[in-house]
C-alpha cells in the first residue's frame, strides 16, 4: 500500500489536496516545528485536524525542532494539546520528547526524524524497539543501500519524492550577523529568496533563511522522483513525502496530483514509462523556474562516496 504525505501553506491547500486523494497531512507550529512551508496556530491546527479526519485521512504534526531547555520545558503542555485535538501521528527528532511522550503515557504514535542521520536499518529498528511507528530517511542515501534498508527495516520508512533537500541548519542566526556585520538593514525570512554560491562553482544557487529555528541552507536542486517511481515501489518505500516549502500554492497542488495519480496506477498495475514521461514534464513545467530538479544521492555508487 502506497501512501502519500504532503506539506501544506494554507487550510485551502490542505482542502485542495485532499479532495484529489492525498492519504495524509503534515503542518506544524513555529516553536516546535521544522522549516514547513507556512506554520500554524493551535486554532488552525485544531481545525485541520478535524478537516483531515473528516475525509478519513491521517493529520502528520511535526515536532522536530532542535529543542532547547526552554522549548522543553513546555513540551508536555504542547503533547497533551495534539493528544486532545486527534493528531494521528508526530514527527518527532530529538530523544527528550521521546522520553516526555513515553514517560508521561501520551497516546501519540511518533516517527523517527533526525534529518541527515538515518541512514540505515539498524538505526531504525534500535527506534522501532523504544515505540518508533515509523521512520523519515536522510535524502542523501543512493538506491543500492535504500534497497538494503528498505528491506530490512522493521517499521515504514518515509522517502522524499518531491521537495527541497536541506543540507545544513544553525541555530544561529547567520544571515543576521551576516547583515549587521556589513552595516545592512534586509530581511531573513523564506520570502526575500536569498541564496549563496561556491565562490568556484556559479551556477550552484543554495538558498538560506532564517526563523525562530535558525539558519538553514537547502540544496541547488530539488528532488523528483517521477521517473524512479515504480523502482522505488518494487523496494517497499512506500510512504512519500512531497515537500512544498518552496512550491507555493496551485503549482504544488497540481504537482501533488502528478504523484496522486502515478500511485493509482502503479497500485493497480498500469502505469508505463510514458505515463511517468509526461507526468516528469507537467513537475518540470510546474516547477519553479529559479531551482532546479534532479534525483539526488539517488544513483550514485555507495562505495564512490567518501
Amino acid at each position: 500500500m502506497i501512501e502519500i504525505i504532503a506539506t501544506i501553506e494554507s487550510t485551502e491547500q490542505a482542502k485542495q489536496l485532499l479532495d484529489l486523494g492525498i492519504d495524509g497531512l503534515y503542518f506544524g507550529e513555529e516553536r516546535y516545528g521544522l522549516r514547513l512551508p507556512r506554520y500554524f496556530s493551535r486554532e488552525e491546527m485544531h481545525d485541520l485536524v478535524t478537516l483531515i479526519h473528516e475525509y478519513g485521512k491521517k493529520a502528520r504534526v511535526s515536532v522536530n525542532a532542535i529543542m532547547h531547555p526552554e522549548d522543553m520545558e513546555g513540551m508536555p503542555e504542547y503533547l497533551a494539546f495534539l493528544e486532545e485535538i486527534g493528531v494521528d501521528e508526530i514527527i518527532v527528532g530529538d530523544a527528550g520528547v521521546i522520553f516526555v511522550l513515553q514517560r508521561d503515557g501520551y497516546h501519540l504514535p511518533y516517527i523517527y526524524d533526525t534529518g541527515t542521520t538515518v541512514t540505515s536499518s539498524r538505526q531504525i529498528n534500535f527506534w522501532a524497539k523504544r515505540g518508533a511507528s515509523g521512520a523519515v530517511l536522510a535524502r542523501e542515501i543512493p538506491f543500492k543501500e535504500l534497497e538494503l534498508l528498505s528491506r530490512d527495516a522493521t517499521i515504514p520508512t518515509e522517502f522524499l519524492v518531491y521537495g527541497a533537500t536541506c543540507i545544513h541548519q544553525s541555530k544561529r542566526p547567520l544571515l543576521e550577523n551576516y547583515f549587521s556585520f556589513i552595516k545592512t538593514d534586509q530581511p531573513v525570512d523564506k520570502e526575500q529568496n536569498l541564496f549563496i554560491t561556491e565562490p568556484k562553482d556559479e551556477d550552484s544557487h543554495y538558498s538560506i533563511f532564517e526563523d525562530r529555528q535558525g539558519t538553514h541552507i537547502f540544496q541547488t536542486n530539488d528532488i523528483n522522483m517521477m521517473l524512479e517511481l515504480a523502482e522505488v515501489h518494487s523496494v517497499g518505500l512506500n510512504t512519500w513525502k512531497l515537500d512544498g516549502i518552496y512550491t507555493p500554492g496551485d503549482d504544488f497542488v497540481k504537482i501533488a496530483e502528478q504523484f496522486i495519480i502515478a500511485k493509482n496506477k502503479i497500485m493497480n498495475n498500469e502505469w508505463s514509462v510514458v505515463d511517468a514521461e509526461k507526468a516528469n514534464e507537467v513537475i518540470h513545467a510546474l516547477h519553479p523556474k529559479n531551482r532546479g530538479l534532479d534525483q539526488g544521492f539517488y544513483y550514485l555508487n555507495p562505495d564512490e562516496i567518501r
